[in-house]
Parts: structure tokens; C-alpha cells; sequence
């Protein structure tokens, strides 16, 4: 099997999508990136410097548990990791604006 090979951010998100197919992998995300943004505001609000490093634990915890538990896949990032590091956030601002569903059986 070839591998593929994307030539741009727009040719991968729908393979990203589809690595994102069940409803528990992507609320996990979603609450794994809400950590990330939580804990960078903290952060910066009290300069407590070592909360930077719960960042990595926060986005990949709850995003590996998705996809090894719920979307039994491995995770995009493995294979793409810039991309796939682009693809978590915008899927977060698709789910918060509505523009994906958390649940992929529904269309928005």
C-alpha cells in the first residue's frame, strides 16, 4: 500500500476528519485542547513557568485515550505530526462554532 502523501494543510484535514470518527475521540480532544488553553491562561496570569510543561500531558492524555480506547486507531500525529498538530485545532474551532459535530453520525 502507498503511503500518502499530502501537498497541503486543506488535502490533509479530511484525512484528519476521518482519523476522528467517533464521537468520544473527539470530545476528548476537545476537552484535551480546552485544558491547553485553560493552562496556558493560567500560566500567564500567575507566571507559575511550570504549568507549561502539563501542556503535552493535557492535549496527547486525553487525545490518545480517544483514539487507543474509543477510535481504536493510532494517532495522526505519529505519522504527521505539524499537520495533525494543525488539524487538532482547527477541528477545536469547528466543534466550538459549530461548523463539525461532535458526533460524526450527524450533519451540522
Amino acid at each position: 500500500m502507498a503511503e500518502e502523501r499530502f501537498k497541503s494543510f486543506n488535502e490533509f484535514y479530511p484525512f484528519y476528519l476521518s482519523e476522528h470518527n467517533n464521537y468520544t475521540c473527539r470530545t476528548l480532544h476537545f476537552i484535551g485542547t480546552s485544558l491547553i488553553f485553560g493552562i496556558i491562561a493560567y500560566t500567564l496570569i500567575t507566571q507559575t513557568w511550570w504549568m507549561f510543561a502539563l501542556i503535552p500531558v493535557a492535549g496527547y492524555g486525553f487525545a490518545w485515550v480517544g483514539h487507543f480506547f474509543y477510535e481504536k486507531n493510532k494517532p495522526a500525529t505519529f505519522k504527521y505530526p505539524f499537520w495533525s498538530f494543525l488539524g487538532d485545532f482547527r477541528m477545536y474551532f469547528d466543534l466550538l462554532f459549530g461548523k463539525l459535530p461532535f458526533n460524526p453520525q450527524k450533519t451540522v
